[in-house]
């Protein structure tokens, strides 16, 4: 039997929200439906390869579109992060390779998937709270720069009393926006800026590794650390099933 990902009590939790979705009857069945979408995602095999211990491969596959398009999976891990110490946000990006299953479709660019100095590849772009859980994601093609979200991951997570991000966040209209939010901006000015950092508070900028640590933790498992998935909404799908395993242990005992 492949090893399994979730526990009894946290199978409880996260059948009884993707009940309260509305979209999905409580069948039992779905406990291993749900444990060979993680074991997919933390092997990253392709889905004709899923042991046959979690059912048929097709039947995963399909319930795990089904489950995208209605946005059951990300609407876990809304549910599971509205429990966030927002006290204090970090904002940052990560470039994730796109494998070349994932990339001949021809709307690449609807799909968050853009060509950069790696190759073809797609951009995380996360927040997360003074405990370095995941409040807020997006995605994006690899070559779109950091600062062109700081705006949208600033104004779609929770309200913060402090914003801290590195130099590819530098721009005053996202600075004017956390201002105007009632939150203090830690964001340190490029070498060409004429004002320069001295009024950086340089101990909450070390924190900022939290939001690193995010990263680290779920590009462990290798369908999201390299992208297989065709479709913008299923690899978010799995991103955000990645995020929803880091707030488990702060739901279940």
């Amino acid at each position: 039997m492949p090893r399994l990902m979730l526990t009894d009590d946290s199978w409880k939790l996260l059948s009884r929200i993707m009940y309260l979705t509305g979209r999905i009857y409580n069948k039992p069945e779905h406990r291993m439906t749900l444990e060979g979408i993680l074991y997919r995602m933390r092997t990253g095999i392709p889905w004709r390869d899923l042991p046959s211990e979690f059912g048929g491969w097709s039947a995963v596959f399909r319930r795990f579109n089904l489950w995208s398009k209605k946005g059951v999976i990300t609407e876990i891990f809304q549910f599971l992060s509205q429990e966030n110490d927002a006290q204090w946000l970090f904002l940052d990006g990560s470039i994730v390779k796109a494998h070349q299953d994932c990339t001949n479709i021809g709307s690449q660019a609807e799909q968050a998937i853009s060509k950069s100095r790696g190759g073809k590849s797609t951009k995380i772009h996360l927040a997360v709270d003074s405990c370095g859980l995941p409040v807020h994601f997006e995605l994006s093609g690899g070559q779109v720069h950091d600062v062109s979200y700081g705006k949208s991951l600033v104004v779609s997570s929770p309200d913060a009393e402090v914003v801290v991000a590195d130099k590819g966040y530098d721009s005053q209209s996202i600075r004017e926006l956390i201002k105007s939010r009632n939150a203090k901006h830690v964001i340190p000015r490029k070498g060409n800026s004429k004002q320069g950092n001295d009024d950086i508070d340089w101990s909450m900028y070390r924190y900022r590794h939290l939001v690193e640590n995010a990263f680290l933790k779920i590009k462990k498992h290798r369908a999201v650390a390299t992208r297989y998935d065709k479709l913008a909404r299923s690899y978010m799908s799995v991103v955000a099933l990645a995020f929803s395993l880091m707030w488990l242990p702060m739901w279940v005992d």
